[in-house]
């Protein structure tokens, strides 16, 4: 008679975590930020509340983590070469921008990949709900920042500095401000909904920060 083998503790606990990460985040799409509740998350992931009290002290904490390990998986499907790096609102910042010496070609390869994301409904949905939680919530919002923007913004700023070292950007351009104009466009028409967010804008803002909108002689 084979001998009895004790379950695999950690299988099962990595099996609960991933069904509380899946119910969070749908949770979080279809009902919004305020009405997810923890109660929600366990009974939609087929666990006790207990469990998800005794390993996340809160709401945000396991939503927070649902959405970073979501990112991260994301990236890691995408890869190096299809990610190109960085997406401001999701996305993992592991393998950076890349740098071909063609500053637009590859600015424009990140900010295509930002418009597949936020285009994508399992991206969107948690995406839109914790952004927009974090205006109300400085702590929650203080938490997106550190945890997940920053990362990747830090991204920007390193492809930019190589780029005003190789004598791409004037020499007093600030890369935070810069990236900045990349970036706050896409996210204002994503958030606000109200004109499609395509390729073709994309390349458009790249155009337009590093050309400028005045005549040159």
């Amino acid at each position: 008679m084979a001998p009895h083998k004790a379950p695999d503790s950690s299988r099962r606990s990595d099996r609960s975590r991933r069904a509380i990460y899946d119910a969070a985040l749908a949770l979080v799409g279809e009902s919004g930020y305020r009405r997810t509740t923890i109660e929600g998350i366990a009974a939609r992931a087929g666990v006790g509340k207990q469990t998800i009290y005794r390993w996340w002290p809160s709401k945000a904490a396991v939503l927070m983590e649902a959405f970073l390990d979501l990112a991260a998986r994301a990236a890691e499907e995408a890869g190096p070469q299809a990610d190109g790096g960085a997406d401001p609102q999701a996305g993992a910042a592991e393998y950076g921008i890349p740098d071909t010496g063609d500053l637009a070609a590859d600015l424009k390869l990140v900010l295509r990949a930002t418009v597949d994301e936020l285009n994508d409904p399992l991206m969107e949905a948690p995406t839109r709900a914790l952004t927009a939680e974090g205006i109300v919530d400085a702590k929650l919002g203080a938490e997106f920042v550190e945890k997940l923007l920053d990362p990747q913004l830090a991204l920007y700023v390193t492809r930019l500095e190589a780029a005003k070292e190789a004598g791409q950007l004037r020499p007093d351009a600030d890369p935070r401000i810069a990236l900045e104009l990349l970036i706050a466009p896409l996210t204002h028409r994503w958030l606000l909904r109200t004109l499609p967010l395509t390729h073709a804008y994309a390349d458009t803002i790249v155009d337009y920060a590093l050309g400028g909108l005045t005549p040159r002689p």
